[in-house]
C-alpha cells in the first residue's frame, strides 16, 4: 500500500482509508459485531492503515467496534474520530462544540476507543453559538496534554478553516468530495493547499453510486438514509446516471471497476488526498483496495473532464435540516 502525507503536519497514512460509519450507522441492516471486526482486520493486512469513525455513529457504538478490532494493532494504525454533537439519554440532538463539553466527550472516546491519545480529532459539524478559535484552542490543549495528536474540521467553510488553523494548525479537512459532488474544487481546495492541510473525502463513492450497483430499480432497506436524499429520488437517479455511464466506459478501457476509477480520479487530483471509502463486505474493501494502483493517464483525466462538464448533477445531497448544519 502506497502511502500520503495529509499536508504538512506530518501525519503520513495508508493512501487510502476505510470509513466505518455504515458497519453500524445509517445504511439499513446492520452487520454482526465479529464479521465487521474481521473485515478492520483484513484492511489492516492489506496495508489500509487510517481508519475513521465518529461518536456520533450508533451514537458510540463504532468508536467501540473500532477500537476494539484495532487493538491488537495499535501502533501500526492511525484513528480518526470526531466531537460535536450533544447527546442525551444516547441520542444526537444537535450541535455542541462548548469547550466543557469538548473535553467530555474526548474522554468519552478516549475509553470507547480504549486508547490513550486520539491520532486525529475532528470537529463533526461547526457550531455557529462556538467560537471555532475557542474550539481550536481547546484542541489545543489536549493536544498539549497528550489525548490528541491532531486537529481537523468537517464541511468547514474557508473562513471558519483559516480562523481555526490561526489558532492551532489543523492537519485535514474532511468533506464530501467525488466526481459526484465537486463543490470544494471551487474554494476548499485551493484554500487547503495554500495552508498546507491534507483532505479526507467522505462518500468518494457518492454514497454508492459511482460504482455502477445503483439503478433506478434499486430499492433502499427502510432505515437507509438514502432514502430522504434528494439526490436518490427516482427522478434524480435517471437524471445522474450520464455520469456513472461516463465512469463505467472509461472502466471497460482500464479493464478496472468503476468504483476503481471513481477513486483513482480523486487520487490523481492532489497528492495529499485520502478519500475514505467505506463498506461492509470484503470483496468491495479488496475492490478499493485496488483503485490505489490504476493509473488514470492525462488522456484519462481529460476525457473524464471533458464528458463530466456535460452533465448537471441532479438533487441536493441531503436534506433540508441536515444542509443547515454545513458551514459554507
Amino acid at each position: 500500500m502506497k502511502t500520503r502525507k495529509l499536508g504538512n503536519s506530518g501525519l503520513e497514512v495508508s493512501a487510502l482509508g476505510l470509513g466505518c460509519m455504515g458497519m453500524s450507522f445509517a445504511y439499513g441492516v446492520i452487520p454482526e459485531k465479529k464479521d465487521m471486526i474481521a473485515l478492520i482486520r483484513k484492511a489492516v493486512e492489506n496495508g489500509v492503515n487510517f481508519f475513521d469513525t465518529a461518536q456520533i455513529y450508533g451514537p458510540f457504538t463504532n468508536e467501540e467496534l473500532v477500537g476494539e478490532a484495532l487493538a491488537p494493532f495499535r501502533n501500526e494504525v492511525v484513528i480518526a474520530t470526531k466531537f460535536g454533537f450533544h447527546f442525551e439519554n444516547g441520542k444526537s440532538i444537535g450541535l455542541n462544540s462548548r469547550p466543557e463539553y469538548i473535553r467530555q466527550t474526548v474522554e468519552d472516546s478516549l475509553k470507547r476507543l480504549n486508547i490513550e491519545t486520539i491520532d486525529l480529532l475532528y470537529q463533526h459539524r461547526v457550531d455557529p453559538n462556538v467560537p471555532i478559535e475557542d474550539v481550536a484552542g481547546t484542541v489545543k490543549d489536549l493536544i498539549h496534554e497528550g489525548k490528541v495528536k491532531h486537529f481537523g474540521l468537517s464541511e468547514a467553510g474557508v473562513q471558519t478553516i483559516r480562523r481555526a488553523h490561526a489558532v492551532q494548525p489543523v492537519s485535514a479537512l474532511q468533506s464530501e468530495y467525488s466526481l459526484f459532488w465537486r463543490e470544494p474544487e471551487t474554494e476548499i481546495i485551493p484554500t487547503l493547499e495554500e495552508l498546507g492541510i491534507g483532505f479526507v473525502p467522505f462518500s468518494p463513492l457518492g454514497k454508492g453510486f459511482l460504482t455502477g450497483k445503483i439503478s433506478t430499480d434499486t430499492v433502499f432497506k427502510e432505515n437507509d438514509f438514502r432514502n430522504y436524499v434528494p439526490r436518490f429520488d427516482l427522478e434524480n437517479r435517471k437524471a445522474n446516471q450520464p455520469l456513472v455511464d461516463l465512469i463505467t466506459e472509461i472502466a471497460a478501457q482500464k479493464q478496472v471497476t468503476p468504483a476503481q476509477v471513481a477513486l483513482a480520479w480523486i487520487l490523481a487530483q492532489k497528492p495529499w488526498i485520502v478519500p475514505i471509502p467505506g463498506t461492509t463486505k470484503l470483496e468491495r474493501l479488496i475492490e478499493n483496495i485496488g483503485s490505489v494502483s490504476v493509473e488514470l493517464t492525462p488522456a484519462d483525466l481529460l476525457q473524464i473532464e471533458k464528458e463530466a462538464a456535460k452533465i448537471t448533477i441532479q438533487g441536493e445531497r441531503y436534506q433540508a435540516a441536515a444542509q443547515k448544519m454545513i458551514n459554507r
